[in-house]
């Protein structure tokens, strides 16, 4: 791991010249490809160099951060063209990456609430530097303090679990601990982070204030940073959380089912987009909480799922909103008579999102709906309602922005740019074809 640590620190020097931006960008797709062909595909950590390794947890997250950030570069392109602080922009997508990569293969506990917490900074910094709106400062201080009111517990717990057990190391974490406070302000920080349906204002109001680029981060990983985190700390407490998890699980699906409803009445793009994360999120809490093999499955699969399925929902919303100047539904309407290729694009996204096959989202929802129904048939009636309105609001959003009669406002705009497309393209081609390979996820306990 420590080879990659290397390379993201030597690629500093570049970001002091504009010009290296699309270098910046191909080096970032190197690296995910080199990682892509070092695959761990077992539960055993591999690649272990000092505290870092990598197992199939790991790797499948590190590679979705180094994939997302090597898109990023591509839809920012206007901070390139425009120059609008372009080094500083290079900087701070490669900051965010060194730490992601370092949250996800830290093997130490507290080495990773410390990566954890420090990937809080870059995207802070990306919001309130290149957001659009004046608000973007109150969404960044949601963010910062949303954050930082649960972390701290957590790092009180991660010290009473040192103090007990003398060891904070991932792979040796195997006491049970038989302490209702100490579970609760555990996972705290990680519900936050995911976000659960209560502790979740912070996500639309960062979402909707950031630039593309911190839409893609916050969607594709930041959110996945409090499902991994779960995955590796639940086995502590498998004994009292069977106790406790009725309330998370009720609570997530039921604030599900209300932000799905919420969804369905946004005239905002990007609102309606980052809703539907909360709504996929409380899926993937649900399958967590109830502790069993196709739940922990599935919840890694639909977090690699929503990663790229969201992340390029981001940018079909923001394409028009490079066209139109807004991203209001009623002004984005009729956009198949301006740009009918981009309206493929926008189907074949709304399907994933709402787990159509053949993407990897429907596996994961699959699996989710398996371990919960197989915990309690009574889910079964809001997991369908759940399932229902997830259509409901993905076609909401393709037909009013596809159809329906243009806004006479809009005159001149540019057609689509190839760049456009082959960003749209590799967010949907590994969604889909991961569906072929997706044995590989089941494999992760």
């Amino acid at each position: 791991m420590l080879k990659f640590i290397f390379m993201m620190i030597f690629m500093i020097p570049l970001v002091l010249n504009k010009k290296n931006y699309w270098i910046m960008q191909f080096l970032f797709f190197l690296m995910s490809f080199i990682f892509m062909f070092m695959g761990s595909f077992n539960f055993m950590f591999k690649n272990i160099s000092y505290f870092l390794g990598c197992d199939l947890l790991s790797f499948g997250l590190i590679l979705l951060s180094f994939w997302i950030c090597s898109l990023m570069l591509m839809a920012s392109d206007s901070i390139y063209k425009t120059n609008y602080y372009c080094n500083f922009f290079m900087f701070i997508i490669l900051l965010l990456l060194l730490f992601l990569v370092l949250t996800f293969s830290s093997m130490n506990l507290f080495m990773f609430y410390v990566f954890f917490e420090m990937s809080l900074i870059p995207t802070l910094i990306l919001i309130m530097g290149w957001g659009y709106q004046p608000e973007r400062l109150q969404a960044g201080i949601y963010l910062l303090f949303y954050t930082l009111f649960a972390s701290l517990p957590m790092l009180m717990s991660i010290f009473y679990y040192y103090k007990n057990f003398n060891s904070l190391d991932m792979f040796f974490m195997i006491y049970n601990i038989n302490n209702y406070l100490i579970y609760l302000l555990m996972i705290f920080a990680f519900l936050v982070k995911m976000p659960m349906y209560l502790v979740h204002l912070w996500l639309p109001k960062a979402h909707v204030e950031a630039p593309i680029s911190g839409s893609m981060i916050l969607a594709g990983i930041m959110l996945k940073l409090g499902g991994y985190g779960l995955l590796r700390v639940m086995n502590l407490f498998l004994f009292i959380s069977k106790n406790i998890n009725l309330m998370f699980i009720v609570l997530s699906l039921v604030g599900g089912l209300l932000v799905s409803l919420i969804c369905i009445r946004q005239t905002d793009m990007k609102m309606l987009i980052a809703y539907s994360s909360v709504a996929h999120m409380s899926m993937v809490i649900g399958g967590l909480f109830v502790l069993n093999m196709w739940g922990f499955c599935g919840s890694y699969m639909m977090m690699i799922a929503h990663g790229l399925c969201s992340s390029g929902m981001f940018c079909l919303a923001n394409i028009s909103y490079e066209r139109i100047s807004s991203r209001n539904l009623f002004l984005n309407k009729g956009m198949i008579n301006m740009l009918p290729s981009l309206s493929l694009w926008w189907f074949l996204l709304s399907s994933s999102n709402m787990a159509a096959p053949p993407s990897l989202n429907l596996i994961g929802e699959i699996s989710l709906l398996n371990s919960m129904i197989s915990w309690s048939y009574l889910l079964m009636i809001i997991l369908m309602l759940m399932s229902f309105f997830s259509a409901v609001y993905s076609l909401y959003l393709y037909s009013y922005s596809q159809h329906g009669k243009i806004y006479s406002g809009s005159y001149s705009y540019n057609m689509n740019y190839l760049r456009e497309f082959l960003l749209l393209m590799l967010h949907w081609l590994p969604l889909n074809l991961l569906f072929m390979k997706s044995e590989l996820l089941f494999m992760i306990m």
